[in-house]
């Protein structure tokens, strides 16, 4: 169980790491940010919050995310991992070439990034979860998922409620489904604002597309280890 015990502590590092404040630099960008989103054709706001919308309602009603795969959900950790960290490289490269052919195509391409990286995120995540040896069929677990989606790239102010959320998610079933959709679509597009913004631009944006979207699932996919580690482990002694 040496491998579970040192998994566990990373875990509990990492969530309280996230739970720190802000510092001042981030408190300063995320002023600049209102200026950024000024310079994002509206059009794009637009085309951000419905295919939001559709990637939710998508997540909690149909099966397009399920894996077609079967994974031994018996597995030991450690294999459980190796298998992830192998799956987590193929989505990376995927966006990453995803983002660099839409990125080449400036504004109207690079809009079309946007719901395709959703989904590739979508099903990143319903494979972690199967991997992890969870059912992701179940509408439980899709809520789970989209949690975990909320948590990587939440605002400062949702974080807390978001970990204790995420750590609970197995005793508090009345708490499962207060999720604030419109601040959830908020702090997903100010997250990504400013990389979006450098993706519309021709010349430059394939290069941004590539890079951006290989490093936003390589967020995703720490994030969502994390969070399946803590209802897995967290039964056990620190």
């Amino acid at each position: 169980m040496v491998y579970e015990k040192e998994a566990l502590q990373e875990t509990m590092i990492w969530f309280k790491k996230l739970q720190k404040k802000e510092n001042i630099l981030k408190r300063v960008s995320k002023t600049a940010q209102t200026s950024i989103q000024k310079l994002i054709p509206e059009k794009v706001h637009v085309m951000m919050t419905d295919s939001i919308k559709q990637m939710v309602e998508v997540t909690l009603t149909t099966n397009e995310y399920i894996p077609s795969k079967q994974f031994n959900p018996t597995l030991p950790l450690k294999e459980m991992e190796t298998i992830v960290f192998e799956r987590q490289k193929y989505f990376q490269r995927l966006a990453a070439v995803e983002g660099a052919g839409t990125g080449a195509g400036g504004i109207f391409l690079g809009m079309a990034d946007f719901p395709l990286l959703l989904a590739i995120k979508m099903r990143f995540l319903f494979e972690i979860g199967s991997i992890y040896g969870f059912q992701t069929k179940n509408y439980d677990e899709r809520l789970f998922i989209l949690n975990i989606f909320q948590l990587a790239f939440s605002s400062e102010a949702q974080k807390e409620s978001l970990v204790e959320r995420i750590k609970g998610w197995d005793e508090k079933e009345q708490h499962r489904e207060q999720i604030d959709w419109r601040i959830w679509q908020q702090d997903y597009r100010d997250y990504i604002d400013l990389v979006k913004l450098f993706q519309l631009v021709p010349g430059i944006g394939a290069a941004v597309g590539a890079v951006a979207n290989y490093q936003l699932l390589t967020h995703l996919g720490e994030t969502a280890k994390h969070c399946y580690r803590i209802r897995l482990l967290k039964s056990q002694p620190e």
